[in-house]
């Protein structure tokens, strides 16, 4: 017979037991298998189940009961947007049709639809929206001796669909090559000559390995691939019968962000997120919902006729923006962070903007185009719009383009000083360099400099620091006469003494400064027109951040808004 100690313990034993079992009892009943599907490069980041909650969340209610609405997925990865899409549509559509059998088979075969991003993601999204892969799979009837079938069979016994791809096709379109006159790359092309030639819709060049023959994928994605003119036609024709009457309601989704290339003889990435944006506006829709990266907002290479496009849009109702992409994306890192909006075609006025960052939102309403860039802080609006009543000069006409030496990031010279030479300071150290051997900037080689490192140490919000803070600069550095540095360094601006050079850094040094900077960035990098905010003033006068708060009038929301935003520099 057991004594009460040992009672006790066999009864604590069984009640951990219980607890255990029903641990694993609910992790099986919430699991969700996309969880488990890791990225598979830097070109495709797939949407975890929250995230694709949000933006399914900021969609109007009326679109869960109207059986009518095409939704159209143009690059689907894992499926996660058509099932949740699909069993808030079962929901939202029980009083208008109360079958559920009929229910869900008109949902699945009239109203989602989606391209695969690559034949693999076809396939999961097929698996994960019919149940198998093969959207018209029958059982097979082949038991196990447990009585459960062996093999699988999609949704509605495979008797909803004709063919194995259903309503999520798998994409099938090449890229077109061309040369800078139009011409088509011939298929007799020789390798070394293929560089001369780019796809004309997504821009990588035909010896790109997205090219390559032997490669399963060619990630020639089929949204973006056909004349602004002739997508609706195609779309019609693969999903509709080419039935010129029909059209989608709503486009969906988390397009590829872009295309990785090794041209110019280093990784280089080419930004196609902004081409799914723009065919989806051509289409004309009711509702577009897109999640993608922020750094568009000051333009850029590539960038600055889509973000006019982008502000020019008085159709965009909502703006989800996301500075620290974690914030959106558990464990994804995107510099810049992301943003999802919705465009509806009824709508006209200003835009709500949510910003996020951790567990802080900020909203207001307010127009896209308030400034030739997208300003995403809106209590940093507020400052902005106080600054340009009392100044009209900034910094951005002052501070030199990248490289003010002419020197390139791995210039090296001498390691010793010899008769004439100039000190040479680069990422890896100091060395010497002939004065006749220094491209540009002579005019202020012998003047104090002042210059940051053209790179953000936040890396565009990658670092997610504990106290939420950034630093924005590297630390500010001046630069004795005779001195010069690579296009590692941003040269802010020189002066004839050390006096001067001493004031003005203690002004770039200030939190005020370094915040309004900080409004203008959305990638890693920083360059002259991230100073298009921050005033030029009497340096001597106002180079603390009380005498700037003081000066521009900031509201104590303004102030603490600037002061849990930066960190102090010493």
């Amino acid at each position: 017979m057991l004594n009460d100690n040992n009672k006790n313990d066999a009864l604590e034993a069984e009640e951990k037991y219980k607890t255990a079992v029903e641990s694993a009892s609910d992790y099986i009943e919430h699991f969700d298998i996309l969880e488990t599907i890791t990225n598979v490069g830097n070109d495709e980041v797939f949407t975890p189940r929250k995230t694709c909650e949000m933006i399914l969340n900021s969609l109007p209610e009326e679109v869960w009961h109207n059986p009518n609405y095409k939704w159209l997925n143009p690059a689907t990865k894992n499926g996660i947007f058509e099932r949740e899409i699909a069993i808030r549509l079962d929901i939202g559509l029980k009083e208008i049709i109360p079958d559920v059998e009929v229910r869900r088979k008109h949902i699945l075969q009239n109203m989602i639809y989606a391209i695969g991003q690559t034949r693999f993601t076809a396939n999961v999204a097929r698996r994960t929206l019919y149940y198998c892969s093969q959207a018209n799979r029958k059982c097979d009837g082949i038991k196990a001796s447990d009585g459960h079938y062996v093999n699988g069979y999609a949704i509605g016994n495979g008797s909803w669909f004709n063919d194995e791809e259903g309503n999520i096709k798998t994409p099938n379109i090449n890229h077109s090559f061309v040369d800078n006159k139009g011409n088509e790359m011939p298929s007799s092309c020789l390798d070394e000559e293929k560089n001369k030639y780019r796809c004309k819709y997504c821009g990588i060049s035909g010896g790109s390995a997205y090219n390559d023959a032997n490669q399963r994928e060619t990630y020639a994605y089929e949204f973006i691939h056909f004349d602004k003119d002739k997508l609706l036609e195609h779309l019609q024709d693969r999903f509709f019968g080419g039935n010129r009457d029909m059209k989608f309601d709503v486009i969906i989704g988390n397009p590829p962000y872009q295309l990785s290339t090794n041209d110019k003889g280093g990784i280089q990435a080419i930004p196609i997120y902004n081409k799914f944006v723009e065919q989806a506006f051509l289409l004309n829709p009711k509702y577009i919902s897109m999640i993608i990266p922020s750094r568009w907002y000051t333009g850029g290479i590539g960038m600055d006729s889509f973000r006019n496009l982008f502000l020019s849009k008085k159709n965009i109702k909502q703006l989800f923006d996301f500075p620290k992409s974690r914030d959106c994306f558990a464990n994804v890192d995107i510099a810049g962070g992301v943003l999802f909006f919705l465009y509806d075609s009824s709508f006209q006025g200003d835009c709500h903007i949510v910003s996020t960052i951790g567990n802080k939102k900020n909203e207001k309403y307010r127009k896209l185009n308030q400034f030739d860039i997208f300003v995403r802080s809106n209590i940093g609006v507020e400052i902005i719009n106080k600054i340009y009543g009392k100044v009209d000069k900034f910094l951005s006409d002052v501070v030199f383009p990248i490289s003010p030496f002419g020197l390139p990031t791995n210039a090296k010279g001498e390691a010793n000083y010899f008769a004439g030479s100039v000190k040479l300071i680069s990422s890896t150290g100091e060395s010497f360099i002939r004065y006749n051997d220094i491209p540009k900037g002579k005019d202020y080689i012998d003047e104090y400099k002042v210059s940051i490192g053209q790179l953000n140490p936040d890396r565009g919000g990658v670092n997610n620091a504990s106290d939420g803070k950034s630093y924005v600069t590297t630390k500010v550095k001046i630069y004795e006469p005779n001195e010069v540095f690579t296009a590692t360094y941003l040269l802010l601006n020189h002066f004839k003494s050390r006096q001067e050079a001493d004031i003005f850094s203690s002004y770039i040094k200030t939190k005020f400064v370094r915040y309004l900077v900080n409004l203008t960035l959305s990638s890693m990098h920083i360059t002259k027109d991230n100073f298009r905010f921050v005033p030029i003033m009497d340096f001597s006068k106002f180079n603390t951040d009380d005498k700037l708060y003081s000066y521009f009038d900031l509201s104590n929301d303004e102030i603490n808004d600037i002061e849990n935003t930066i960190k102090e520099m010493k």
